[in-house]
């Protein structure tokens, strides 16, 4: 997969190394480049990170895929007739040609040099304050550094401690996107954002899929009124929903996968998904050397993002938020600490994130229960998609609910979920509401553009009562 050649082992120094180059870390390694520091950028993986190779951009093609041919199933009921023949082979020549360069990095590695910044391909780690010791495939880098270090190392697909499991040939995400062919039938143990998106685009194409949670509900950290919507159009989709079981023990033979739950229940596919969560090993990373606690799930950070002297922390393992777009706000604010004023400082009361189902199910700043565990005075309103005027326009495919949590002692948004077509996109207004802490007074003066899915916005705000 890589050509690159490692380059002689003299120790050197820097004034800024960076540890992982997802894409909040490149950023950071590319604009420090540019400023005129010496940088280098230190990476095992592809340079650009699970997003566009494993993450965001491959399953994304592959939800639009799946969508199409949603869509062309409620043809019947709009427009005619049509007939639908799915074929994966444009889906995996998409995801592999246009999206990954086959999984090669190349680009993205000469993109970055051309900055002025040298890349390592090997293993980063913080040796001593101040040192970094990379592994490599022809020995050890040690790198002394001048002004800090920047640890961007993203995360690992957790593999639970299931009897049984580390013998069979299970997938996580990166072999899905990878995948070349459906799998005819398809276990996911995991009902997050993850495990959804994989499991409805694999059940349009024909899987037959089921998915095992732990919690009670599917999307156990969004609104109860998110999960029962999308769990419900599943269902409608032929996907069988185990909740509130776990997976006790797994097998494999010829015939595929045997998962026997917690239930006393048992079920069989030819493939098994591990979608369960992701986790970075703080251990391999070095953090004890600058003094941060190795044994934590994240590292700790100050405003500026700074865990400890002349370190900082982008990305996953802040915990804040296992988004693309997380690290790259967190780029611009070490940048800036590093090369800048320092003005630039880290809020959190506002996180966007979109699980990109049919419908999307969005949501940004608190739920329900979180601002009612925070203390706060919290009235909600809600509307229901179908009901609005573009959702009764759609007719199919409908789906939704537009939920509003405000803090009524200050007149404020301060949480909103919306499940839609589109929902991704109709929560970027209220992300404004919630980021800006715009009264809601102001919001209900608003003029919402008629017929449109955010317009919806404007009945669940009639619903809210702040008395």
């Amino acid at each position: 997969m890589f050509s690159w050649l490692s380059e002689p082992m003299e120790p050197t120094t820097a004034d800024v190394v960076v540890i992982g180059l997802g894409p909040g870390g490149e950023a950071v390694a590319t604009k420090l480049a540019n400023s005129g520091l010496t940088v280098v950028g230190v990476d095992r993986r592809l340079v650009g990170g699970e997003c566009p190779y494993f993450g965001c951009v491959p399953t994304k093609m592959m939800l639009r895929a799946a969508g199409a041919l949603a869509e062309a199933h409620r043809v019947p009921m709009l427009a005619g007739d049509v007939s639908v023949h799915p074929s994966w082979n444009p889906v995996a020549d998409r995801i592999r040609d246009e999206a990954t360069d086959d999984w090669d990095d190349t680009v993205a590695v000469k993109r970055f040099e051309a900055t002025g910044g040298r890349f390592i391909r090997g293993t980063g780690r913080i040796s001593a304050p101040d040192e970094v010791t990379v592994d490599t495939d022809a020995g050890q880098q040690v790198i002394s550094v001048r002004k800090g270090i920047v640890l961007n190392p993203g995360t690992e697909p957790s593999i639970p401690p299931i009897e049984g499991l580390a013998e069979t040939p299970y997938w996580t995400n990166r072999d899905a996107v990878q995948a070349r062919e459906v799998p005819d039938s398809l276990i996911v143990l995991g009902g997050g954002a993850i495990g959804l998106e994989f499991a409805q685009a694999f059940a349009r194409f024909g899987t037959t899929v089921t998915i095992v949670e732990a919690a009670d509900d599917i999307l156990p950290a969004s609104e109860p009124e998110a999960a029962e919507i999308v769990a419900g159009v599943l269902r409608s989709e032929g996907v069988d929903l185990r909740t509130g079981v776990t997976a006790q023990r797994i097998s494999h033979d010829r015939s595929g996968f045997a998962v026997g739950l917690s239930d006393s229940g048992r079920v069989t596919a030819s493939n098994l998904l591990v979608a369960v969560g992701r986790a970075t090993d703080l251990r391999e990373l070095g953090v004890a050397a600058a003094g941060i606690d190795a044994g934590a799930r994240t590292i700790d950070t100050d405003e500026h993002l700074r865990a400890a002297p002349g370190v900082w922390v982008v990305g996953d393992v802040a915990g804040h938020g296992a988004f693309t777009h997380m690290s790259m706000y967190h780029a611009d604010i070490v940048v800036d600490d590093i090369i800048g004023d320092g003005e630039l400082t880290a809020e959190y009361h506002a996180v966007p994130g979109v699980t990109f189902t049919d419908p999307e199910a969005a949501q940004v700043g608190l739920t329900e229960a979180a601002a009612r565990a925070q203390g706060l005075d919290v009235h909600t309103g809600t509307a229901s998609v179908p009901s609005t005027s573009r959702g009764w326009i759609y007719k199919v495919g409908n789906e939704g609910v537009i939920k509003v949590v405000a803090d009524a002692e200050r007149g404020v948004l301060v949480g909103a979920t919306v499940v839609a077509p589109a929902g991704g996109e109709v929560i970027g207004a209220l992300a404004v509401a919630v980021h800006a802490r715009v009264p809601v007074a102001s919001l209900r003066r608003m003029i919402y553009a008629y017929p449109t899915l955010h317009r919806g916005i404007e009945d669940a705000l009639n619903d809210l009562s702040l008395e």
